[in-house]
């Protein structure tokens, strides 16, 4: 494969406008963003690193056939607390009984991020985040359930957001945390050629 052909249309399997903007830090603006419609359901006894590898797999598979010469990036993000896998909140009483769980103590985040490329070559890796809450009062559990920031988001809080104030230490990947892993993105990219557009790279 010519491996200066790559960057003629790169696509986004991902609805998440914190993934575009994390793509865009780096100077990536994808050609295309399309939102991948699959079965999302946890599996019995299946592991948080196992369910968001799988999760990036699938939401990549849907659009392999159709742009079979394009990059196809896709990525799954989880939060959990030993093993279990905590949902993405879509309603205030998950959202808070998520923020209950992780107040005070220590809860990972898992981010696979699939690589599709033209010669049919998949690359997955998954990358693991430790993050500390302090303990929350019922105040600041109120205030951040009435912000709305929790919805639809994995383990029921953004860190970009207001939440920032309630951590108090992350060991591992920050940008792994808001949903995308940008240094092993980088390194996976560069390993297939990729050439980045944006002048900072120049």
């Amino acid at each position: 494969m010519d491996k200066t052909k790559l960057n003629k249309h790169f696509i986004l399997g991902s609805s998440s406008s914190r993934r575009l903007g994390l793509l865009s830090q780096i100077g990536i603006k994808p050609d295309l963003i399309l939102s991948p419609n699959i079965d999302e359901k946890i599996l019995s006894k299946e592991l948080p690193h196992s369910y968001v590898e799988r999760m990036s797999i699938e939401k990549n598979r849907v659009f392999q056939q159709k742009y079979s010469q394009s990059i196809i990036l896709t990525a799954d993000t989880a939060v959990s607390v030993g093993r279990r896998i905590l949902p993405k909140t879509m309603d205030a009483y998950t959202a808070e009984k998520c923020l209950k769980l992780i107040s005070g103590r220590r809860h990972k985040v898992f981010t696979s991020f699939t690589l599709y490329t033209p010669d049919n070559s998949i690359r997955t890796k998954t990358t693991q985040s430790v993050v500390k809450f302090k303990r929350l009062h019922s105040d600041e559990i109120s205030y951040y359930l009435a912000s709305k920031e929790w919805e639809g988001k994995a383990g029921g809080y953004a860190i970009q957001g207001i939440a920032a104030v309630f951590i108090n230490f992350i060991s591992g990947s920050y940008s792994n945390v808001v949903g995308l892993p940008l240094a092993e993105l980088y390194r996976t990219l560069i390993s297939i050629g990729y050439k980045f557009k944006n002048d900072k790279w120049d």
